[in-house]
């Protein structure tokens, strides 16, 4: 056996059973409109209530250029996603990060394997140096995870966004790898 193929092997022996990372695909289209119509999903997100299936399909069949989007399943029920865009021009050895995971399965790992997906991808076959995202500074569970991987806090960016009738603040992180 290659020891690529060893690589890729070990990686997902070290996925809990039944659990799978792999891109997304058009036909998810559906099953990700309901995973972020969530309201626990879409308070940690920028996203408006009431999504349509419509805009997330267009959305999935025109990523943007060097985008990675990925799916975590449980028994191949999609219970999160996230997406690593890779900037352009001068900064295009960065890239900015967005996930978010199923009301229902917050708490058990998803985001983790998730970010950890991400990051791998970042750091070992993407060549990207610097990975950045927004959290909502009341999101400490997020905040927390964000942090095991290496982000930290650059600024409290105030005002950040609308939600829920009220402008609530949010953290920029960064992660640089040297």
């Amino acid at each position: 056996m290659a020891n690529n193929e060893e690589n890729e092997f070990d990686d997902r022996a070290r996925l809990p059973h039944g659990v799978v990372v792999r891109a997304v695909r058009i036909s998810d289209a559906e099953e990700i409109t309901d995973l972020i119509n969530l309201p626990g999903y879409r308070v940690g997100t920028l996203r408006p209530p009431y999504q349509r299936i419509e805009d997330v399909r267009k959305n999935m069949e025109n990523p943007s250029p060097g985008a990675l989007n990925l799916v975590v399943t449980l028994n191949g029920r999609i219970v999160g996603n996230g997406g690593l865009n890779r900037l352009s021009g001068r900064r295009q050895h960065a890239a900015s990060l967005g996930m978010g995971v199923h009301d229902d399965f917050t708490g058990r790992g998803f985001g983790r394997i998730l970010l950890g997906a991400m990051v791998d991808a970042a750091d070992d076959w993407l060549d990207i140096k610097r990975l950045e995202l927004t959290v909502y500074a009341d999101n400490e569970a997020a905040t927390a995870l964000y942090e095991k991987f290496g982000f930290e806090k650059e600024g409290l960016l105030r005002s950040f966004a609308y939600r829920a009738g009220r402008y609530v603040d949010a953290y920029t992180m960064a992660r640089l790898r040297t």
